[in-house]
């Protein structure tokens, strides 16, 4: 019962609680009052940042107004990096580039050299090879490369000499330092497993709505059971007590939804149920007692399972789902329900239909997903938007910086929303660009600004646009 409107909203939504919580680099700062020792290597550790930097290919300043890499011509695996793409783009290096106090000119008469020792080496040969390079593997090849080639590079320790702070010891630390400002980026890895685990957890607990909305009718008729029952054994009670109408607990839909193989297999490791609610499911009962929906049930002449049905339909439409006091249960049980409840209250409408329009047992409910591909978009959309943040924020930047965008309307769940469609478009050529794009705006109007699903709709037509002339969309 889990469709692809319910897994765009959740990956939308854990994108942007994973972007807020990241971790970032960890940069260090020159210590007060240094030794020469602490002094050098802070200055190492900056142009060794800066140094990869420039050898894969972005221009640095605070280096010779020419830069010795120029001539060699991009090199799209290094310079596609994602360790170094998002070093690039931190705000306190580029800081520090723009004071223009590195020493990085006294390294270039070894850039080149270093930079055929890399391509040349086995590190890089198996890392162009991989066909997929997600963090882990970027930062395990610049982590090789600093310690095999770098570190042991007699001509850039030479040019480090130039330095009249210089010290051996100043060297290794600042080489060891920059390496631990890489490894520090991969600390995202365990922030980044946490919100694929609750990617998946929350789609399972969207699964669990399902299957706690259709055990509500089990309670409640139970409850006014328990009713009809208590009030014949009452003191004095009256014709109507011992001769009750139980057409309300005889209808068949909350057994047949109790004897469910598929609700049976769920409880059995999902003990879920109602009774602890006692002040909601008694309230709810009350107002489908006193209303037209029961009174005329109640008085038709005779009923059927398509009847019996058509009743908790019209409860679930008109009472059940729209109850606030329903809503504020479930967000003391789930923070992810009060978002799922619309489009899992659908579900059970259509289980609902679906069993009237049947006449087998026992009934079958709706499945997890409708089918393996299902079942993977979440995951595959998810790990694309962050495997490729940079790059799908790069064709969205093209625009918002054109004369016709002001960049302030920018909000970020606007960006986040952006590029996980972005990702929808490149990477799930069976989903109609149509599609993707209706469902991504609808998403903006409801988590984001008032006017996000119009600017949203003008930038995605932009990247649209420009994506078919590179040749890198073609529906």
């Amino acid at each position: 019962m889990i469709n692809r409107v319910l897994i765009r909203i959740k990956v939308v939504q854990l994108l942007y609680s994973y972007l807020l919580t990241k971790s970032e680099f960890k940069i260090e700062t020159l210590p007060e009052s240094p030794t020469r020792d602490k002094r050098f290597a802070y200055a190492m550790y900056l142009d060794t940042l800066l140094f990869i930097m420039q050898l894969s290919g972005f221009r640095v300043q605070g280096a010779s107004k020419s830069s010795p890499m120029d001539s060699v011509g991009e090199n799209r695996y290094l310079n596609s990096n994602k360790i170094i793409r998002a070093l690039a783009s931190d705000d306190r290096l580029r800081g520090f580039i723009a004071k223009g106090t590195s020493s990085l000119a006294n390294f270039d008469e070894c850039s080149r050299d270093i930079y055929n020792k890399i391509v040349n080496s086995s590190a890089y040969r198996s890392y162009i090879r991989l066909k997929t390079k997600d963090v882990n593997e970027d930062l395990k090849f610049w982590t090789v490369i600093i310690d095999t080639v770098i570190a042991k590079d007699e001509q850039f320790m030479s040019a480090a000499r130039k330095n009249p702070d210089f010290t051996l010891a100043g060297f290794e630390r600042g080489i060891q330092m920059a390496a631990e400002t890489l490894a520090s980026y991969s600390d995202t890895k365990s922030s980044l497993n946490e919100a694929r685990n609750s990617l998946d957890r929350s789609l399972d607990k969207a699964r669990e709505l399902y299957f706690s909305l259709l055990l509500l009718p089990v309670e409640l008729t139970r409850i006014q059971d328990q009713k009809l029952d208590a009030a014949k054994h009452k003191y004095l009670p009256s014709a109507e007590d011992l001769n009750p109408d139980t057409r309300f607990v005889d209808n068949i839909f909350p057994k047949l939804i109790v004897e469910s193989p598929a609700m049976k297999d769920f409880l059995k490791n999902n003990p879920i149920d109602w009774e602890t609610d006692i002040n909601l499911t008694k309230k709810l009962l009350d107002q489908i007692l006193a209303s037209e929906i029961y009174k005329e049930y109640m008085a038709k002449p005779s009923v059927d399972r398509a009847a019996d049905c058509d009743f908790w339909r019209a409860v679930f439409k008109s009472i059940i789902l729209p109850s606030d006091e329903l809503a504020e249960v479930l967000e003391s049980k789930s923070v992810f329900w009060n978002d799922d409840l619309e489009i899992m209250g659908t579900f059970v409408l259509k289980t609902i239909k679906r069993v009237a329009g049947s006449d087998k047992e026992p009934v079958e409910l709706l499945p997890k997903y409708k089918d393996d591909e299902d079942a993977r978009f979440g995951a595959e959309l998810f790990m694309d938007a962050v495997n490729h943040l940079e790059e799908y924020r790069s064709y969205i930047d093209q625009f918002i910086n054109a004369s016709q965008w002001d960049p302030e309307r920018l909000a970020f769940m606007d960006g986040v929303i952006m590029i996980t469609a972005i990702a929808e478009l490149l990477n799930f050529p069976a989903i109609p660009l149509a599609v993707t794009l209706n469902e991504y705006i609808e998403i903006a109007n409801a988590y984001s600004t008032p006017r996000s699903g119009q600017f949203i709709n003008g930038i995605l037509y932009s990247v649209i646009n420009y994506l078919r002339q590179e040749g890198k969309l073609n529906k």
